[in-house]
């Protein structure tokens, strides 16, 4: 037996093998019905209904943003006006604790400048804490 001899059946094959393939192939994706397909009204009411949403939400967002900056913007400046009375408050401590204004102040309540400075050595023995210097 000769291989020309089998030609005609070894087409046939392949004939019948393609169509079998493409049989199993196309089973394996479902047929559209009429019933199940979703229709382009539907679809556009849904992405409306989509945006829409979206919007409120992007609305409602940027206005607690708003709120959030005029709160802030006020808070800036009452630390501003805190920062200033502390400082107001700072140069009034200075100025009433500068050695003039003590000096002036011990001279209205009577007390005056000593002659000879006393100084505390805190490096000495014990018995010895005041030292005359003068």
């Amino acid at each position: 037996m000769a291989l020309t001899s089998l030609a005609p059946a070894v087409t046939r094959s392949k004939k019948i093998l393609a169509e079998k393939s493409t049989e199993v192939a196309l089973k394996l994706v479902p047929e559209p019905s009429a019933g199940k397909q979703a229709d382009r009204r539907f679809f556009a009411v849904f992405v409306s209904i989509v945006g829409a949403l979206g919007l409120l939400l992007l609305l409602f967002i940027n206005t607690l943003l708003a709120q959030d900056a005029f709160k802030l913007s006020e808070l800036k400046a009452e630390a501003k006006l805190v920062s200033d009375q502390r400082e107001a408050i700072a140069r009034e401590i200075d100025a009433i604790s500068s050695p003039e204004a003590l000096a002036q102040k011990a001279t209205e309540l009577g007390m005056k400048p000593s002659k000879v400075p006393n100084f505390l050595e805190l490096k000495s023995k014990p018995e010895k804490d005041v030292i005359n210097n003068g």
